[in-house]
């Protein structure tokens, strides 16, 4: 197992040259270390999520290295601590060992054998930290409801199929229109599975900086890209042991797709500028908001790609298919809204029950979620006004027929004079009044 990367090394030494070039050992190797000179200074700073391991001297002025051995148990028995004895301290050093100590290095000691102590423990620390944040999440998972929520048998299919996939490691595409809870459904099957404690890493592919999207994605080595000389990692391989989402696949261009494929068949990643690639451990999840195959079809996706993520296919329904399951999601949703908008005595209109019933709701959850915090917070819904929540086409050919009839009604129905006022050609505005059905001569007569 390999030390997080956020491991640390609390190195507490008195003797300042032997504190510094042993600071200097443990950098070079790549390690974050934190020096002290004195123990109380190195425990005011411990807490029971350090993530690292402590290394110190046993004989020091103050507090000495057993007594910090014994406050550090007590914080966290389960962090590693590594003594560095003088020669005549090694029976006191033995004795430390029963009561806890991980390691003892007696004085002088090589680099290698420090940093092989260090490596060690830094590995078992690093189990014991899984091992924990996969207790937490197990039990967090147990105690929450799903949060898929509805009866409709599409939804229970849904949840059916989470269930069945989460605790496997293959690689699932997911399908359904904007809103209806993609990555609700990704992230599901990342907590219901071996993988819960690990990365969750979400990279929307239709919002990747163009120009640097293969730096997001594939990260590239020390000194390969212009204005650094550091390396980065890229959000693959920062998902190494855990999952990476693939938000809205579709939209990534076909050169990408290519590298990403190469990523999926060999589970490895070369970053730019690297002299070869590196093994990843990978579950992938992609999402897709249209349909891949047609996509595939007119020569947009990769067929050879499409395949490789389509060996597990999941359809998340639109709200249009759930029936009933409208009417509770909006429940839990006013619920929600309530409690963070501060409005509990905001109550339902036989408007907003209309609206429930009538609505198709193009913009699935989202807009559903979206419609329950307007209500809490407000406002009001007549019949005049429900046309607000109609498709985005519905309301921009609204919207462009309010405009044309105002200036026609300010120009008392004279066409040339709207023209200019509109600054669109003749042929256009009356292609425009005929297909809104605008009666210009009921304009001049209420004008």
């Amino acid at each position: 197992m390999l030390a997080p990367d956020n491991a640390m090394v609390m190195f507490v030494e008195d003797d300042e040259p032997l504190r510094l070039a042993t600071v200097q050992t443990l950098e070079l190797a790549g390690l974050e270390v934190l020096p002290f000179d004195r123990a109380a200074s190195a425990l005011a700073q411990l807490t029971p999520d350090f993530p690292g391991v402590v290394v110190s001297d046993i004989r020091m002025p103050g507090m000495d290295g057993l007594e910090l051995l014994a406050r550090v148990r007590a914080i966290d028995s389960d962090i590693p601590v590594v003594l560095v004895t003088g020669h005549g301290d090694v029976p006191m050093a033995v004795s430390a060992l029963q009561d806890g100590a991980f390691d003892f290095i007696p004085k002088p000691f090589a680099k290698e054998r420090l940093l092989a102590a260090v490596r060690r423990a830094l590995d078992r620390r690093a189990l014991v930290m899984d091992n924990r944040r996969l207790r937490a999440a197990a039990s967090a998972a147990a105690q929450e409801e799903s949060p898929l929520i509805g009866d409709s048998p599409a939804m229970a299919r849904l949840r059916a199929m989470i269930g069945q996939l989460g605790e496997t490691d293959v690689d699932i595409l997911i399908e359904g229109e904007t809103g209806t809870g993609k990555e609700l459904v990704a992230r599901m099957l990342h907590r219901s599975g071996r993988r819960r404690g690990k990365p969750f890493i979400a990279v929307n592919c239709a919002a990747l900086p163009e120009g640097i999207a293969e730096i997001e994605l594939f990260g590239h080595a020390a000194d390969s890209v212009s204005h650094t000389r550091l390396s980065r990692v890229g959000r693959i391989a920062s998902s190494s042991g855990g999952t990476l989402l693939l938000d809205e696949i579709d939209s990534m261009p076909l050169q990408m797709q290519a590298r990403l494929l190469r990523v999926l068949e060999e589970r490895e990643v070369q970053p730019i500028g690297a002299e070869r690639p590196e093994p990843v451990d990978l579950r992938v999840i992609a999402t897709a908001k249209e349909d891949v195959a047609a996509a595939v079809a007119e020569g947009r996706f990769r067929a050879d790609l499409y395949y490789r993520l389509a060996a597990m296919r999941i359809r998340v329904p639109a709200l249009r298919e759930r029936g009933g399951d409208v009417f509770l999601l909006f429940a839990a949703f006013f619920e929600e809204a309530k409690q963070q908008l501060g409005a509990s005595d905001a109550v339902l209109g036989p408007a907003v029950h209309a609206q429930l019933a009538r609505h198709q709701w193009p913009g699935n959850v989202r807009e559903l979620r979206n419609f329950a915090f307007e209500v809490a917070a407000g406002r009001s819904f007549t019949a005049a006004e429900q046309g607000d929540r109609a498709d985005l086409p519905t309301r921009l050919a609204k919207f462009e027929e309010s405009l044309i009839r105002d200036a026609l009604v300010r120009n008392g129905g004279r066409v040339s004079q709207a023209l200019i006022e509109l600054g669109v050609p003749r042929k256009t505005l009356y292609d425009k009044i005929a297909r809104l059905g605008i009666d210009l001569a009921e304009i001049k007569r209420v004008r």
